[in-house]
């Protein structure tokens, strides 16, 4: 699967992306990631890639022609008529985990990181296929939630995750959170290990990581819960 970001600011992306899992996908060809420096793409001698909005008013916006240079050549470079061009945006939906498994059926998506006050809108209007944010909260520019989307549907494309670090049961995979997980030493600072771990009981260990799961998704994320009940509602009215 490939993944080519646009950003101004390519160095952001060193260091995550050639460690742990990822850098794994990369080595094993499972994955192609390549940033694409949208300065490449302009036109002046002091390669601007940003200008002051009309209409006034405090910030500086992306401007629009070296992002459609950057991704018309990427199309025709790498084949990717077909590509998603997703902008990361505070205006954009929530990324989820369903949204990363949609994602993973994609041979190629393009990145386009915002930066600045914003980016000219003429980008999300004309250009891209989405935008997505990945919180309710506002960034310096659209790289870390680009590493954060590259990460997530990574982990998910078969092959790059051993059993040790399979997703089956991670958080939000069916809509609940994680149960608790312990390992060595069995106390530590007079904690204990619950019993039933280490029973060697599986079934009984697979009930009470299920209801432990249920019990967390409640207690902290009750949203979650309500989903699943609609789900089943579906489900039941559909069958």
């Amino acid at each position: 699967m490939q993944f080519h970001v646009v950003t101004g600011f390519p160095k952001l992306f060193e260091g995550p992306l050639t460690e742990s899992i990822v850098k794994r996908s990369r080595e094993s060809g499972l994955a192609e990631i390549l940033i694409h420096d949208l300065r490449d793409f302009t036109t002046d001698k002091h390669r601007t890639i940003d200008d002051y909005p009309y209409g006034g008013g405090p910030g500086m916006i992306l401007k629009p022609d070296p992002i459609f240079a950057c991704v018309d050549h990427s199309r025709e470079k790498f084949n990717l008529e077909k590509a998603r061009v997703v902008l990361m945006s505070p205006q954009g939906q929530t990324f989820t985990q369903n949204k990363a498994h949609e994602f993973l059926q994609e041979k190629a998506i393009i990145l386009i990181c915002g930066h600045y006050k914003g980016v000219d809108e003429r980008v999300a209007e004309q250009l891209v296929t989405e935008e997505l944010s990945i919180g309710d909260y506002v960034l310096t520019g659209g790289e870390l939630p680009a590493m954060v989307i590259i990460d997530a549907v990574v982990r998910l494309i078969p092959g790059v995750l051993g059993d040790l670090d399979s997703a089956t049961g991670d958080s939000f995979q069916n809509d609940s959170l994680d149960y608790p997980h312990y390992t060595r030493p069995e106390v530590f600072r007079d904690y204990r290990v619950p019993e039933v771990l280490i029973s060697g009981n599986h079934a009984k260990i697979a009930e009470w990581r299920r209801a432990m799961a249920e019990a967390r998704t409640r207690k902290r994320r009750a949203d979650l819960m309500q989903k699943q009940s609609l789900s089943t509602f579906k489900e039941e009215t559909t069958s």
